[in-house]
Order: structure tokens, then sequence, then C-alpha cells
């Protein structure tokens, strides 16, 4: 955390299920020892899975309010810059959600409210609720985005981005190490896809489509090459050039890798509009808009 906030990192982003709690508890016991002004970072989190018990979860004002304060107290922390709605499925009617989200805003426990794992219909419902009844809308979605996942984030997301102002944080950008090339050659031992619990990404790997993606990763690491650059460089900077990216989100296990994966800020140069198509080329899934195409 200290590499990444004197090389400019000023988001750090967790979640009242992550490690079952200990991920906040961590996060704000080293913001409590750095000692950094309050007003140099952001910190956000995220809601829906709080504990076994079921008003210890969903999207109900009660775990809403309860939940936020809990994670409050473990991040040692008067407030949360941006307090996400997780989202397995909505289990509260969606006025429920805003107002509640509102009320926490209202008192001082989060500066913004956002969603996670929306899709554009329900984005807007809340957006149109919170106008309809005088409340706070969500200010930006937390969406999976990479070479492989596309549509949300180059589709939808920008015509809620013109007409509201809907941002985007990305997660997964490395599709779960799969673009770094770790598995090119097979599944290493220190991999994720080696560890207990990962058999969907083992799966993934040796499905038909995974076969495929990795061919076109190999091809990608030969455009890495010539940029001078790593796979994972490559593949942070092109998610950093999509419009409406606020910010792209990076899970890290060392110094090392995160300093690789600052690296890609310089990268982002690179990418000229030729650049850019000859990846979308080598890709062949860029997403088209049906609309424009009807038009066309």
């Amino acid at each position: 955390m200290t590499v990444a906030f004197e090389n400019g990192v000023n988001l750090f982003d967790t979640a009242e299920v992550y490690a079952s709690g200990r991920a906040e508890t961590t996060l704000g016991n080293i913001l409590k020892k750095k000692g950094w002004r309050r007003s140099s970072y952001v910190v956000t989190t995220k809601l829906y899975w709080g504990g076994q018990a079921e008003t210890e979860r969903g999207l109900s004002r009660k775990h809403i309010i309860e939940g936020l304060r809990a994670s409050l107290s473990r991040l040692q922390l008067d407030y949360v810059d941006i307090v996400f709605a997780n989202r397995s499925d909505i289990n509260a009617p969606m006025e429920e959600v805003v107002r509640a989200m509102t009320f926490v805003i209202d008192q001082g426990l989060s500066m913004y409210w956002g969603t996670s794992r929306w899709n554009a219909v329900e984005i807007m419902e809340a957006y149109s609720i919170a106008r309809q009844f005088n409340l706070v809308p969500p200010v930006c979605e937390q969406a999976e985005y990479h070479y492989f996942q596309r549509d949300k984030v180059e589709l939808q997301l920008p015509e809620l981005y013109h007409k509201i102002g809907v941002g985007a944080v990305t997660w997964s950008p490395l599709a779960s190490g799969l673009l770094t090339g770790k598995y090119n050659e097979g599944i290493p031992e220190s991999s994720r896809a080696a560890m207990k619990g990962s058999s969907w990404l083992k799966e993934c790997l040796f499905s038909d489509e995974g076969k495929k993606q990795l061919s076109k990763i190999k091809e990608l690491q030969h455009l890495s090459e010539r940029l001078n650059c790593t796979a994972a460089q490559l593949a942070i900077a092109w998610c950093l050039r999509s419009e409406g990216v606020s910010s792209v989100l990076l899970g890290v296990s060392n110094t090392e890798q995160l300093l690789e994966n600052l690296g890609s800020i310089r990268v982002l140069s690179q990418l000229t509009p030729p650049l850019i198509a000859e990846m979308d080329s080598l890709l062949g899934n860029k997403p088209r808009n049906p609309k424009k195409a009807a038009r066309s």
C-alpha cells in the first residue's frame, strides 16, 4: 500500500465479504499506522454479503445501514468515500435501496454511493427514483472489464455516462491472471488456477472458448513485445484507454507485481487508434451498437 500511495494510487477498494471482514480490518490498521491525511486518499467498500444470518446480507435498508456501520468500525474510519451496493440479486425494492443509500450519505457515513455488477436498466431505475423523490443517485458502476468482457463497459455504460454522468470503476483487468500469459503453457503450481476453490478457472482454461482465448493471448503477447512492455501492462493500459473508465482496480499480491502493473500508465500513450484497431481485429469481439448499425 505504501508503494501504491507513493506512486500516485489514491483509491483503495474493499468489501464487507472479503476474508469475512478481515480485509477491511487490515486496511483500516494500515491506514491508521501510516497516518496519511484523510483527504489524500479514497476508500470504497461494497455491501451485500455481510454475515450468515438472513438479516446480515442483501440490500435491505437494515443491512445497508448496519452493514456500513460495521465496515466503518473495522476500517476505523468515520466515513467511506463511496459505498457500493453489490449485487447477487437485488432482493429489496429499488426505492428502499435508494432511500437507504441517501440516508447513509445524509448521515455522513459515505460521500457517494455506487453500484456493483448492476445492469444498465437497474442503474437507470435507481437514477429515475432518485430524481423522482429528490434522493441521491448512484455515481458509478463497478464492472468487470477486460479483453474478453467488453459489452457492458463499451456499449451499455457509455450511454449512461453521457445521459446521467455515471462513470465506471472496472475490475479484473487481467481476467484472473489469464491475460498475463502465465497459463499459455499450462497451469503453474503457484497460480490461482492451481488453488483449492478455483476449479471454475481451470474449467474455463480447458474449455473450447478458453483454448481460443489462450491462442489470442499468445498473439497479444507478441504485440506487447513490440511495444516493449509486458502482457499485463498492455491489458491494463487497454482498459484505461476506454471512455468513461474512471479507475481500474488492481489486485496484487506483492510489490513487484504492483510496480509492473503501474508501468501500464507509460504504455497508455502508445495505444494509438491504429494499434487499438489492430487489437480489435485480433480479438474479433469489438461490440457493435445495434442502433448505429441499423442507421448505417
